[in-house]
């Protein structure tokens, strides 16, 4: 407990914002944005980063005057458009909203081509979203609980399938697995939609999704949604138990959504950034569309969110090292 105490307070130290001058940042934050803003989106277009990207850069068009552009760089767990970040002119003219892979991924790889605490500053909090444990219609199970019993009952028969080793849908199974001791094998993909379409078809019998990702198959009654990951039932989705509830004991995961900048930028122009998503996270519509993703909006100062992602960074990542887990 010690050690990890030690190591949460390490990795906030590294996320100290960085010095910038005052009189240059105030002049650029008072202009800012004076051309279009490039948003970097590290998933697939049509993914949860994607459809929050669009919908809040919409917004945010409307109230900076400028459009902000998503551009979507999937590869290798976000760290491509990762690094796309890091080496972007720290002006605020390039941007990124990531989920909680960015904590993730720190542990999953020995070297990177970018330094996730030094290199990236973490700006607005947008919200968080349990994911759903679903399964394929031919496994023979009604509710979670039959799900854990089956899957005790016959170890290695269960293939679960991700975006890839080290996904957001590897890494969360794989604590699970080893907090209720079953044997499940994983199947990684390219990307969690060729993943689905198997899931579908009875090839993989279970994945761990974002509720946007997989509420249409659900209410298709092409997917069986067992439970959600969260500490507290989804609004999304009521009538399904937490994982908790269900006996998957100390296992919690609701991956937060947020805008992050390249280290250095200004902080006057981080401040903008900030204060203008909070703004648009207001917007009745903007809000209820995200609701409707199955995503808890919240506001929060800049400095809780990069407290949230430090945390996190460590946390997750002395859970990753402990179980092994290697990125592609």
């Amino acid at each position: 407990m010690r050690f990890k105490k030690i190591a949460a307070l390490a990795a906030m130290a590294l996320w100290l914002p960085l010095g910038a001058s005052a009189q240059g940042g105030d002049a650029a934050a008072a202009s800012y944005p004076s051309k279009p803003v490039t948003v970097l989106a590290p998933f697939a277009a049509g993914g949860t980063v994607d459809i929050i990207a669009r919908l809040v850069g919409h917004k945010l068009a409307l109230d900076l005057g400028q459009s902000f552009v998503v551009d979507n760089r999937g590869g290798a767990g976000g760290t491509i458009a990762t690094a796309m970040l890091a080496r972007a002119a720290p002006d605020g003219y390039t941007v990124m909203v990531q989920h909680m892979g960015l904590a993730f991924n720190a542990g999953l790889y020995d070297k990177l081509p970018f330094d996730t605490a030094r290199d990236i500053r973490p700006v607005a909090y947008i919200g968080a979203t349990p994911n759903v444990l679903v399964v394929s219609k031919s496994l023979p199970v009604k509710s979670a609980a039959e799900f854990l019993a089956y899957a005790k009952a016959n170890p290695g028969k269960i293939n679960y399938g991700s975006g890839g080793v080290g996904s957001a849908g590897h890494v969360p199974m794989a604590v699970m697995s080893s907090i209720t001791g079953l044997k499940m094998q994983h199947v990684p993909y390219k990307g969690s939609g060729p993943a689905i379409v198997d899931l579908m078809s009875g090839q993989i019998q279970a994945m761990l999704l974002t509720i946007p990702a997989v509420m249409p198959f659900i209410q298709q009654g092409q997917l069986r949604a067992l439970a959600t990951s969260g500490a507290k039932r989804s609004p999304a989705l009521p009538e399904l138990p937490t994982l908790e509830e269900v006996g998957v004991k100390q296992f919690e995961y609701e991956p937060w959504y947020g805008y992050f900048v390249p280290a250095g930028t200004p902080p006057a122009v981080q401040q903008k950034l900030h204060d203008a998503v909070n703004k648009a996270l207001q917007d009745p519509e903007i809000a209820s569309k995200l609701r409707e993703q199955g995503l808890e909006v919240k506001s929060m100062s800049q400095q809780q969110f990069v407290d949230i992602v430090a945390r996190d960074t460590a946390t997750w990542g002395a859970k990753i090292k402990s179980l092994g887990l290697r990125g592609e």
